[in-house]
């Protein structure tokens, strides 16, 4: 009964693309001086969700089965908005942004999972 409960996918989908979209913006800061490297992101979380599986779709439950996926799809993209002479387009202030942006979509993912445990617990007669 209480083996798949949405609420606990969503909070870690959320989260897993929170670590994804960190880990990209630390390499773009870390390639922010790098002649001709183009920033990257990841679909907006909204989205992804939105075009993941729906009930009742084959998931995967681990990195090789099903093609490796684990039915959302993180299409990476690039900035090519502003260039600088030296043809790269990470802005360090915009990567800043977007890793706050980041951080609070993880503590987001976080707050719901720890709050859905407590009304599990709950509901058991557990504190």
């Amino acid at each position: 009964m209480f083996e798949r409960l949405n609420v606990f996918n969503i909070a870690y989908s959320m989260a897993t693309h929170a670590g994804k979209r960190q880990a990209l913006i630390s390499e773009n800061m870390a390639n922010a001086d790098t002649p001709g490297y183009h920033a990257k992101d990841i679909k907006p979380f909204k989205e992804v969700f939105a075009a993941g599986a729906t009930q009742g779709d084959m998931v995967a439950t681990r990195g090789s089965h099903l093609n490796s996926g684990d039915g959302l799809n993180w299409a990476i993209t690039t900035d090519d908005s502003a260039l600088d002479p030296n043809d790269n387009s990470v802005s360090i202030e915009e990567q800043i942004l977007k890793g706050v942006e980041a951080k609070r979509q993880h503590d987001r993912a976080l707050a719901i999972y720890r709050s859905s445990m407590n009304i599990l617990r709950a509901s058991l007669g557990r504190s």
